[in-house]
């Protein structure tokens, strides 16, 4: 299975979305508590995937090959996304402000989680790669606008894949609210899985960047293009910003059709899977469309399942990281499950400790492998124990430690740079006034 944000991970998750608009018949905390339940759960769940949980559990290698823990808790971070980061654009209705937030959410936990990495863990260790590929100029700029996965560069950090591609599913969610296309999104997730079921292995991976000397090119398009859009987007006036937003979802477009690092259909589903989230939340909060919504919701699951098994096999199931189709398929399919059964509970207040776990599930995310890297040299847990007191031992070490430096990254890093990003949105609100007005 892909190292997330996997995944993440994608989520890596964004792996930790904003939230909604409000929904009056539930209370503030229950309404996001069963969001923030799903991705506290889904964080953990990649965080044991990457610990090797399934090796210290009898009968864990036949879990492995029919049930793949990583692609499992990454499609469900992709399905949390898909349905909260639009309504959170939508909610703003600014352009700018939601960018100024996504900047501040995601990149100062990253920045500090990759610089404590590279300072605590030996240069030959593979957790952090940012100054290890050869390459560090491209290997920089690439992930620092996170989009190494798509440029056809190592990422920085193994989890930070997930964070590629919910970057530019921003691109595109920008693009369509831009033009007033941001209701569509049952269509679009239909599409997404089309493509994936149709296409899956048909068109190459990295068709763009053969080679180191081709990723040099590419930069040059492609760091001009993203800084001209986000100059667009952040620019406070309708034209800009319009034109900015379709230059970030155009190059977004091309870069995952053109030079994804993931067969087709696996990164085909990956959007038909955020996009279905989104036909959720259109289908949740009425209006017209919500029949249509659910019918695309159904057959981005079946499409999701049925590419597992027309195309996770024969040797692509290692570009993947998953170990066969039936791993792909019934992860896949579980994800839809537990995201649903969320969304039925939506009504209660769940567990603190899960809520908890929500709020700290980025930076749990972040930092989950560079900490087992650290830790494992020091207890002599590489490979895993083989005693079970040893193994479980280990365990409650590791997940001890995990929990409690998320929870600093949380309190310290992650609290104090989204207060500051509010504070640049209220800022760039009172200089452009025009920026609260143009898309509400």
């Amino acid at each position: 299975m892909k190292s997330p944000t996997t995944s993440p991970a994608r989520p890596p998750a964004a792996v930790a979305p904003a939230s909604a608009s409000p929904a009056p018949a539930a209370s503030q905390g229950a309404r996001l508590g069963w969001l923030d339940a799903l991705r506290g759960f889904a964080a953990l769940v990649v965080a044991l995937h990457h610990f090797g949980v399934l090796r210290m559990v009898p009968h864990g290698a036949a879990v492995a090959r029919n049930f793949d823990l990583g692609l499992f808790g990454v499609m469900l971070f992709f399905i949390v996304s898909g349905y909260i980061i639009p309504a959170s654009l939508e909610r703003r209705g600014d352009v700018r402000g939601f960018w100024i937030g996504r900047f501040f959410r995601i990149h100062p936990a990253l920045i500090v989680t990759v610089a404590v990495a590279l300072l605590v863990l030996p240069a030959g260790d593979g957790a952090v790669r940012v100054l290890r590929t050869g390459d560090d100029l491209a290997s920089v700029i690439a992930n620092s606008l996170l989009l190494q996965d798509v440029l056809g560069v190592t990422n920085g950090m193994n989890v930070t894949w997930t964070l590629c591609y919910e970057m530019v599913f921003y691109f595109l969610v920008t693009a369509l609210f831009a033009r007033g296309l941001h209701r569509h999104s049952a269509p679009v997730a239909a599409g997404c899985a089309a493509l994936a079921l149709v296409v899956g292995t048909a068109v190459g991976e990295k068709l763009l960047t053969p080679d180191a000397h081709a990723v040099r090119l590419l930069l040059l398009v492609v760091v001009p293009v993203v800084l001209a859009g986000f100059a667009g987007v952040l620019s406070g006036r309708p034209g800009p910003t319009g034109a900015g937003a379709l230059l970030l979802g155009g190059l977004g477009l091309a870069l995952i059709t053109l030079n994804s690092r993931a067969p087709w259909y696996e990164t085909w589903t990956i959007f038909a899977t955020m996009f279905a989230g989104t036909a959720v939340y259109r289908a949740q909060h009425g209006g017209r469309g919500r029949r249509s919504s659910l019918l695309a919701c159904a057959f981005v699951i079946v499409s999701g399942v049925l590419v597992g098994w027309l195309y996770n096999r024969g040797g692509l199931e290692d570009h993947t990281w998953t170990l066969s189709w039936t791993s792909w398929s019934s992860a896949y399919l579980a994800a839809w499950a537990v995201f649903g059964l969320g969304f039925l509970l939506r009504g209660r207040r769940f567990p603190r400790f899960l809520t908890w776990l929500g709020a700290i599930s980025f930076s749990l995310y972040l930092v989950h492998l560079p900490l087992k890297h650290a830790l494992a040299p020091l207890v002599g847990a590489a490979p895993p124990p083989s005693s079970v007191l040893g193994r479980l031992a280990w365990t409650a070490l590791y997940l001890a430690a995990l929990l409690i430096v998320s929870h600093l990254m949380y309190r310290l890093v992650e609290i104090p740079m989204q207060n500051l990003g509010r504070r640049a949105q209220r800022a760039a609100a009172r200089r452009w006034p025009a920026a609260a007005r143009e898309d509400g």
